[in-house]
């Protein structure tokens, strides 16, 4: 069973891979891995596999290794996958539109319930069977149905006042792409994702490649 003791972030961050890794295998029909054989896949030490494994009580085997349904189970609980997170995404643009689009959110357990805008050229248009409503019917929306999570895809100058009117609707968790740092009350859960962010880090790897 998953240990009570708290979990490092830096752990909680490789989990996902983790999890779509070892869900591979059991697409493959491996039943058991060792950490240097699962650590080679992902670009990971063997002793950084055994010790992250460890703190969430993933113990292998001497000369078995791990259980890969197992692992698969404990991180599928730990990532809170058990239970459907519904989501509404505010920014019908084209980030918007792709991210209502996939539909490997729904595999693993997000839902997206609604899409929001302001722009009246998007308000009215259906993605995957959602119609995209006006930002102005989000309150009547939250009050009536359970809204988990908030993804933000507006432009950085809305972002803030929109981040606000989220967290005034008591949604208390939100995926923000817009470029700027949200400064909202403690409980509150900010998940950032910044492309550019990425494509920097991409581009600094390219320059120490050569």
């Amino acid at each position: 069973m998953v240990t009570e003791k708290k979990i490092s972030s830096q752990v909680i961050k490789r989990l996902p891979r983790y999890y779509r890794y070892l869900s591979t295998l059991q697409q493959m029909g491996i039943s058991r891995i060792s950490s240097k054989d699962l650590g080679n896949r992902m670009g990971l030490t063997s002793s950084q596999v055994r010790q992250d494994f460890f703190s969430f009580g993933g113990n292998g085997l001497q000369g078995y290794g791990y259980d890969v349904c197992f692992l698969c189970q404990e991180i599928h609980k730990l990532l809170g996958l058990n239970n459907i997170h519904t989501m509404v995404i505010i920014g019908a643009g084209s980030l918007g539109h792709a991210l209502a689009k996939h539909s490997n959110f729904d595999k693993s357990g997000f839902k997206t319930i609604g899409i929001f805008d302001i722009n009246p050229l998007l308000v009215g248009e259906k993605i995957r069977g959602l119609e995209v409503l006006h930002i102005n019917d989000l309150a009547v929306f939250a009050n009536t149905n359970q809204v988990d999570i908030a993804v933000l895809t507006v432009p950085e100058n809305n972002a803030r006042e929109v981040a606000g009117l989220v967290a005034d609707l008591g949604i208390k968790s939100i995926w923000n792409f817009s470029p700027v740092e949200l400064n909202l009350p403690e409980d509150i859960i900010v998940e950032n994702t910044h492309l550019i962010d990425c494509l920097m880090v991409l581009g600094y790897n390219m320059k120490e490649k050569g």
